[in-house]
This record gives structure tokens, C-alpha cells and sequence, in this order.
């Protein structure tokens, strides 16, 4: 039997997969809601979620690589400011959570805290660059420069 999967379902398919199973295993997954049968109307709307779905997905992309652009331009350097010793190293650390904070407070663009690349704090004065996963296709950099409170 032909179906559609709903939900992922481990070693036989992906959500939105066209798959041929066999007819009691196909029962099984229809009756839980993990696949349903692949009717030419079901197919007809398949391809229009994927449609919607590839748009959307292009749209993200979209924003994405704009966002990336006014990163690297040079004109959105995050400022900073902590304790520091006199050999100019921080008490404390800065984290990608108040890079996040100091990028939407300073100029109201908002990058999730998860998407920096941030393998430890930064621990010391001076500009960093901090590297970001935008996109699975876009990387880019954010400058931040840390300063004596």
C-alpha cells in the first residue's frame, strides 16, 4: 500500500515521504496517525504543503543573508563593558547571552543566544570577533568590543 508519512517513523520514513509498505504494517501506521493513505487528493495536497514549505524556507534564507550583510558591513560593533584587572583580563566573562542582549539593545536586531558559536566566555578586553550560524548556508561574524566599566 502507498502512503504518505505524517511523522517521522525510525528506518522506514521521513514526515511527507511517499513510501510503498506493506498493507498490515500501513494499517498499523494509519491507525495511529503516523501515515495516511496516498489518495490522489492526499498527493495534491502534499505537494502544495511542500510548495508553502520551500517558500517560506526561501524566505528565511532570504532574511538571513540580509541580516548577514549588516553584520559584516562595519557599522554594528556590540560595545560591552566589564570589571577588569590591570593586566586587562575580565573578573567575570561575557557570554553569548549578553552579547544577544547588548545586540538587541543597542540596535534592535535580534540573534538567538544558541546560534552563536561561542566555544568558551570571552575572558579579556579589546574586539572579537564571535562567530554565528545565521542559516545552515549562512555563517557569519558579529564584532563585539569589551571595555573597562
Amino acid at each position: 500500500m502507498k502512503v504518505i508519512f505524517t511523522q517521522d517513523v525510525r528506518n522506514k520514513g521521513q514526515r511527507g515521504e511517499v513510501k510503498e509498505i506493506p498493507d498490515g504494517y500501513a494499517n498499523f501506521l494509519i491507525k495511529n496517525d503516523k501515515a495516511k493513505r496516498a489518495s490522489a487528493a492526499a498527493m495534491s495536497k502534499l505537494r502544495g504543503q511542500q510548495h508553502a514549505e520551500a517558500k517560506k524556507e526561501a524566505e528565511i534564507l532570504a532574511e538571513a543573508k540580509d541580516l548577514k550583510e549588516k553584520l559584516e558591513s562595519g557599522k554594528y560593533v556590540v560595545e560591552l563593558k566589564a570589571k577588569a584587572g590591570k593586566d586587562g583580563r575580565l573578573f567575570g566573562s561575557i557570554t553569548s547571552k549578553q552579547i544577544a542582549q547588548g545586540m538587541e539593545k543597542q540596535y534592535g536586531l535580534k540573534i538567538d543566544k544558541r546560534k552563536m558559536d561561542l566555544k568558551e566566555p570571552i575572558r579579556s578586553m579589546g574586539y572579537v570577533n564571535v562567530p554565528v550560524k545565521l542559516h545552515n548556508d549562512v555563517p557569519s561574524k558579529i564584532r563585539v568590543h569589551i571595555s573597562e566599566q
